[in-house]
């Protein structure tokens, strides 16, 4: 059954963020760094990274995260200054621009450049495990996705839940939230991540998504980040570049259940997705087209051949 749409909003530097579960906001991503391991094509020159951002926005997505190191375990920890080198730019061009900017990092150095340079959420992939960055927030006024993890950043680890991987996942984001208000951060300015495949085997992150409906109890937007991940990769047996499918099942999955924001790479695939979804569920109507655009109902198979219609 679809979840409700009940509108929320997250309060941002300068606004806020308008979300609405059941139709939830594309997050699209932007890596910087040379080792994300989902990424099909490296984007190392300012100008690349910035032209795909454009194109994710026009795609449909309405925040771009920005990453400048990986969260792979299999590569070293990035020094602050060249995660700072790689990130800053990137935002402040985009921030330019008008793009709402979240930084992926978990680091107050460079949480602290990338909102000086116009980012307006930090989305910390630490589970809050350095306070100084809710103080960060509490101090500029950008928002914070608290994430669930129970390892070390870069430090590959399987937490023994006791079999209760969602009762953790609640209980820890609700005293990291706590943790956030105590340093200033409102609760406006809070997004809940369950942490998809941070210190969980592929089961466990299931098993953590299945929790939504307690997280969302906790009264604040809810990311899932569910793009091109391992468990999708366990449950398909494909490897990253083939989750394509798989992880539309994913965005689907969390629709229906509440999730407020996806953060996914093929943002065009999402939006398309996530729009027909929306018309056949009757939340949305059908929308104009152009009923004389001959390109919506014909495939030409090659040059000179006559066209052939969609079954």
């Amino acid at each position: 059954m679809p979840a409700p749409r009940v509108p929320s909003t997250v309060r941002i530097p300068g606004g806020t963020l308008a979300l609405t579960p059941g139709r939830p906001a594309l997050m699209g991503i932007v890596n910087a760094n040379p080792d994300s391991f989902s990424d099909a094509v490296r984007l190392t020159a300012l100008e690349q990274q910035v032209e795909h951002a454009r194109c994710l926005v026009a795609d449909g997505a309405s925040i771009i995260d920005v990453g400048g190191e990986s969260g792979v375990t299999y590569t070293g920890v990035t020094a602050e200054e060249v995660e700072i080198e790689r990130v800053v730019p990137l935002i402040r061009a985009l921030a330019a621009e008008g793009i709402t900017v979240s930084v992926d990092t978990w680091k107050p150095a460079v949480a602290e450049a990338a909102i000086a340079a116009g980012a307006a959420i930090l989305n910390d992939v630490s589970g809050l495990r350095d306070v100084r960055l809710a103080e960060i927030c509490a101090r500029t006024g950008a928002a914070l996705v608290v994430m669930h993890t129970r390892a070390v950043p870069k430090q590959e680890h399987f937490h023994d839940y006791g079999g209760d991987v969602a009762g953790d996942v609640v209980a820890f984001l609700r005293e990291r939230c706590d943790a956030a208000r105590a340093a200033g951060v409102h609760d406006e300015q809070l997004v809940l991540d369950p942490g998809p495949d941070f210190a969980k085997t592929p089961g466990e992150t299931v098993q953590s998504l299945h929790a939504i409906d307690t997280v969302n109890a906790l009264g604040r937007p809810v990311l899932h980040a569910v793009s091109r991940k391992y468990f999708v990769g366990a449950i398909t047996q494909q490897p990253p570049a083939q989750r394509g499918a798989g992880t539309l099942a994913a965005v689907g999955w969390s629709a229906d259940h509440g999730a407020a924001i996806l953060r996914v790479h093929d943002v065009r695939a999402a939006a398309d997705f996530l729009a027909v979804k929306a018309v056949l569920d009757g939340t949305d109507p059908m929308p104009e087209f152009d009923a004389k655009d001959d390109a919506l109902k014909w495939i030409r198979a090659s040059a000179g051949a006559g066209p052939q219609r969609t079954p």
